[in-house]
């Protein structure tokens, strides 16, 4: 009988976690911010398997000992509550602070309950804020150029990895493995519009003046699910684990999209401006955008990430969706959320 915690049980990732450990049988204590507040986070009661299976509690990131309550009697432990946000008012208190903070009290909580493992939802941020067309970035790379004027939200995950890896250096009785994805598509069980599925919303909708240069690493919430999963129950599974294998770019997205259908009643962008005039312009309209956006555009226009995902394979045994299969379901069950308007 295996008892799991999962912080951010509300969110994209979390929620998908939460249901794929119900659906094995596996007791799950879910932290949320509010758990009497059924309106935001009774569907989780609601996933298949939850009765008797699926309890709520409170936990604050920055408060220690919040999590000491859902902490206690679980085996293990897998943390994703962090601030997702490309722009914030203040990037070290809305940011920063939570992301690392929250990381040191979820540790502290799982290592006071015995916890034997504690899976973090790091992120390809931790490793780089500038992906080099010429270089594969491994698990043995790490962001260095992050601040809190440049891709503040990036400095955070890096930050928050560091701090993690810092407790394991210090901590011999609790074991942790970081799980490091880039963007994160696919079907959501929350009502609530993520980041990520945005992008999507935003192309279809009108957002972008024209295709631009820009190539993401996409991959599915429901291999990032697994992911987590299985690093949790692989005694072998240790370090870091890079979660993505796919990459693709505004072009390809646009094309997938209007193969599908998705041409006609939508505002997909028609003007190609993936060439170096289109770059310029892009980077010099970055300067008149909110920071976190400017930075994130002025370091990602025109490059194109290259990684190894060879570890997730072989130790995980990771199968990635096919990048055109999760883009269509994106799409579909944003149609199903009513999150995209014609």
């Amino acid at each position: 009988m295996t008892t799991v915690c999962v912080t951010g049980a509300s969110g994209f990732v979390g929620s998908r976690i939460v249901a794929d450990l119900l659906e094995k049988g596996v007791t799950v204590r879910a932290t949320v911010r509010d758990p009497s507040n059924t309106e935001k986070y009774g569907f989780l009661q609601e996933l298949p398997g939850a009765q008797g299976k699926l309890t709520l509690h409170a936990g604050k990131l920055l408060e220690e000992g919040s999590f000491d309550e859902a902490m206690t009697g679980c085996d293990y432990a897998i943390h994703t509550a962090s601030p997702y946000a490309l722009d914030v008012k203040d990037p070290q208190r809305d940011l920063v602070d939570p992301a690392v903070e929250g990381t040191e009290n979820v540790l502290k909580s799982a290592q006071k309950a015995g916890v034997k493992r504690v899976v973090v939802t790091s992120s390809m941020a931790a490793i780089t804020d500038e992906p080099d067309s010429d270089r594969v970035l491994t698990e043995e790379d790490w962001n260095e150029k992050s601040s809190l004027e440049r891709n503040p939200y990036y400095l955070s995950k890096a930050e928050a990895e560091r701090a993690a890896w810092r407790f394991d250096e210090a901590h011999d009785d609790l074991e942790i493995v970081t799980i490091n994805p880039y963007l994160v598509i696919g079907p959501s069980l929350t009502p609530s519009l993520n980041t990520s599925n945005k992008v999507f919303v935003d192309i279809l909708g009108g957002e972008y003046p024209g295709v631009l240069s820009i190539t993401w690493g996409i991959v599915d919430v429901r291999d990032v699910s697994q992911a987590h999963i299985k690093a949790m129950e692989n005694k072998d599974a240790s370090g870091r684990f890079i979660c993505v294998d796919h990459t693709v770019g505004m072009d390809e997205v646009v094309t997938i999209l209007k193969e599908k259908g998705y041409g006609e009643g939508y505002k997909l962008p028609k003007f190609d401006m993936a060439c170096k005039a289109g770059d310029f312009a892009v980077r010099l309209l970055s300067y008149f955008q909110p920071g976190g956006t400017g930075s994130y555009l002025r370091t990602h226009i025109g490059r194109v990430p290259r990684f190894d995902s060879t570890k997730s394979k072989e130790v995980l045994g990771l199968e990635y969706t096919p990048v055109e299969k999760s883009i269509v379901d994106t799409v579909e069950d944003l149609e199903r959320w009513g999150h995209l308007a014609q």
